[in-house]
């Protein structure tokens, strides 16, 4: 039998079951939301230890494929990462309901009473590679503000996600919600892929999450509306007013506390002033951390790798950043704006005007200052958990928590009024 003969159909009741879903959850309580996903929390670490075994299975799926050590590490479960995924189930359960909040009013010199209230988009699709936390981030995210979601996980982190998936139903069946707010897709099959991107009649919005590879192909061939998060090429720019210790410690965490997320620095721009007064330490320590430095020549000392042009504008997501000496901060904001993706860059100074500059000058959904880049993070955020970082400028713009997760509706209220 042809593929398309199984996969088609089998979206179309996926698709059709999430829909009739989305409209039980756009309206029902808040305690029922929160009741399923604590429920989901207590389930998924009294079975942590079946998803761990489960993750054993995808790792050596991994393995055999050749995924890189930086895909690897996103591919990993141990008890720590399941609570984490647990920490954030509950912290998602905890949250002020979105829908239905108030955001503004008004009334007409007529008498009409305008409201904007949060209202769910409908049903959510998530493309995603490796990572399988991403299971239960986008399922709490999206059931906490009212949208059916359909996952797709990437072949190499099914079992993980299967497992994943079996708690937060039980959630779902706990708190009496359908079933079918939260479904896997249960197949390795691009095929289904494909059907989600052209699935207009059940899918409202597809969130991407993973490669450059992955993101560009959901954005070329989907019909259905897309959150796009192409690249985290994250720069860090250390201006001359810098403080030599907190530019090693961020630039460091900013690289090395985990490689493989889209919050990893990629790029390093020295300012010529702070180079003059500290030299490039702040270099051969990373070198020391076994980070690889790939300078141009604008930059000289031990260790060196030397860049090549593509180095700059590059997503390693490992051990690896380019690294280039600039002028000042507008030689590092013409740079950023040339090799950025709009995810998240920081900027270690001292001297408020520099940093005012760079804040007001760049565009990118997430800027810092003095602060690590690995901070990009709806967790990190007080969001409990994301469904991805938006780097486009519709709706959606850095982590996407459950509130980015609501579109808006206005209520008008009259008494007779009749317009002449």
């Amino acid at each position: 039998m042809n593929t398309q003969d199984t996969i088609g159909p089998m979206m179309t009741k996926i698709g059709e079951q999430a829909r009739a879903a989305a409209v039980s959850l756009a309206s029902a309580p808040s305690d029922a939301k929160r009741d399923a996903l604590l429920h989901a929390a207590d389930t998924m670490w009294a079975n942590r230890a079946d998803i761990i075994a489960a993750n054993k299975k995808d790792l050596a799926f991994g393995a055999e494929k050749g995924l890189s050590p930086a895909m690897m590490d996103r591919l990993m479960l141990d008890e720590a990462r399941v609570q984490g995924m647990v920490d954030g189930l509950r912290a998602v359960a905890m949250q002020d309901d979105p829908v239905g909040a108030e955001i503004d009013s008004w009334t007409r010199p007529n008498g009409l009473h305008i409201r904007r209230v949060r209202t769910p988009i409908g049903v959510i699709g998530v493309i995603y590679e490796s990572r399988p936390n991403v299971t239960a981030d986008a399922g709490a995210l999206c059931l906490k503000s009212g949208n059916a979601v359909i996952l797709r996980g990437g072949s190499e982190s099914l079992h993980s996600a299967t497992a994943i998936h079996a708690a937060m139903v039980e959630g779902l069946q706990a708190a009496r919600l359908p079933e079918a707010a939260i479904q896997l897709v249960p197949t390795r099959d691009r095929a289904a892929v494909t059907a989600m991107l052209q699935a207009t009649d059940h899918i409202d919005v597809i969130v991407p999450r993973g490669g450059k590879g992955l993101v560009g192909l959901v954005q070329k061939e989907a019909r259905v509306p897309v959150f796009a998060h192409l690249e985290g090429i994250c720069h860090v720019y250390v201006d001359g007013s810098a403080d030599p210790e907190k530019a090693r410690d961020v630039l460091i965490n900013a690289k090395t506390r985990r490689t493989g997320i889209c919050g990893s620095a990629e790029t390093v721009l020295i300012a010529k002033d702070f180079v003059a007064k500290h030299g490039l330490t702040l270099l051969s320590d990373m070198i020391a951390k076994g980070v690889e430095v790939r300078a141009d020549d604008s930059l000289s000392f031990d260790g060196k790798t030397a860049a090549e042009p593509t180095d700059f504008g590059k997503e390693f997501l490992d051990m690896i950043i380019a690294a280039k000496e600039v002028a000042d901060v507008n030689e590092a904001i013409a740079h950023i704006r040339t090799f950025g993706s709009n995810h998240t860059d920081a900027i270690i100074a001292e001297d408020d005007a520099v940093a005012d500059q760079f804040f007001a000058q760049l565009d990118s959904a997430i800027l810092m200052r003095n602060a690590s880049t690995q901070f990009a993070d709806g967790g990190e955020f007080g969001m409990g958990a994301e469904i991805g970082i938006a780097t486009g400028k519709l709706h959606a713009r850095g982590p996407v928590g459950a509130t980015q997760l609501t579109s808006f509706k206005y209520l008008v209220t009259g008494d007779g009024t009749i317009r002449p």
